[in-house]
């Protein structure tokens, strides 16, 4: 799709001569921030990048907690405790998102962040989030790795707290040809921070006023990033048009459809069922030649990375449940509507 688009970019940014925090990163930047609504967008090199340096830019380390969903890809968490600071984990809600009646009662005096993960592209519960930290004091943190341009109320995830950050791996809706990310803020002063402290803490060559990193959107993804975007959302419609397929017309009683919350989008980065016997479905598809995977199969809680934390197996039941019971089926533009017959028909015959 868009084959000669992509082309023609890449030849222009090859012909540029210029390859790093050029053009195409600042056009990008204003093209994505006006996307989402907000004020500053800062292109780093990946979505793990954009968490950690959230968390360092708003002084967030060790000693402090933060609170986060315990059915969330890793990365969520790294950015956490890569920046020494220990993550305290919340059961999800029914729509695979953080549990926002759940979060207060983990408050305590050392809590300094809440981290939002909006999950398989749905937005999160924000009303009551937002509440608890204006309540408690705390810095809001959005994790929108699969959910480029998902509403909560009218607005756009990444958004609605101190910083957003986006991953545009190339298996996300907004995806680059390799590792990319990028960072949304309102605030004039983080969005300066995290342009200096991608850039080796250098505002100005060799003058460099933080310890920063290496941390910098290629021109050439951020080129691909541009054609991508003005595509976004007929991209975004197809996959939706796929999923009320699938919504209406997959019908099996071993088989748990996902659930979009009142008032919150979905732009469909996974469709996500789950069900008690996915072992003995994933084969079943398997052997009928339909791939599927698993979002995600060991939570963070329970990896072996984490294992330091304490945190034992039935801590968290509602996670691990969804952690032995949930299956991503086929979904990615392009899909034809034979392909997606043979889906449902496959499933509803299970």
């Amino acid at each position: 799709m868009y084959q000669a688009e992509f082309e023609a970019k890449a030849l222009e940014v090859l012909r540029s001569g210029w390859y790093v925090l050029g053009n195409e990163v600042k056009q990008f930047e204003t093209e994505f921030a006006n996307y989402v609504g907000a004020k500053h967008c800062v292109g780093l090199a990946s979505g793990l990048d954009a968490l950690w340096i959230a968390f360092r830019i708003l002084g967030i380390g060790a000693g402090d907690e933060v609170i986060v969903q315990g059915n969330t890809y890793i990365a969520s968490v790294m950015g956490i405790t890569m920046n020494g600071a220990t993550p305290v984990f919340v059961e999800p809600d029914e729509y695979f998102n953080i549990d926002a009646s759940k979060i207060e009662e983990k408050i305590t005096d050392k809590t300094k962040a809440i981290l939002v993960v909006h999950l398989y592209g749905q937005a999160s519960n924000m009303g009551p989030i937002l509440d608890i930290c204006k309540k408690h004091n705390l810095r809001l943190v959005e994790d929108c790795a699969q959910s480029h341009g998902a509403k909560f109320n009218g607005k756009t995830t990444g958004t609605f707290g101190d910083i957003g950050c986006f991953s545009f791996y190339p298996s996300k809706n907004l995806g680059a040809f390799g590792d990319a990310g990028a960072i949304v803020t309102n605030d004039d002063s983080i969005a300066e921070d995290v342009r200096v402290f991608r850039n080796y803490g250098s505002e100005k060559r060799y003058y460099n006023k933080v310890v920063g990193a290496n941390s910098r959107l290629d021109e050439i993804q951020a080129g691909f990033l541009r054609v991508r975007l003005k595509h976004l959302d007929e991209l975004a419609l197809e996959k939706k048009q796929i999923c009320e397929r699938y919504l209406s017309e997959l019908k099996n009683d071993k088989i748990e459809l996902p659930k979009t919350r009142e008032g919150a989008t979905h732009i469909w980065h996974q469709f996500v069922l789950k069900t008690d016997y996915r072992d003995e479905l994933i084969k079943y598809l398997d052997d009928k030649g339909i791939g599927t995977i698993i979002h995600y199969p060991i939570p963070p809680h329970l990896s072996e990375a984490y294992q330091y934390l304490g945190v034992k197996e039935g801590a968290l039941p509602i996670t691990e449940k969804y952690a032995k019971s949930v299956l991503s089926i086929p979904l990615y533009n392009g899909m034809t509507s034979e392909e997606q017959d043979y889906i449902i028909k496959t499933i509803n015959a299970f």
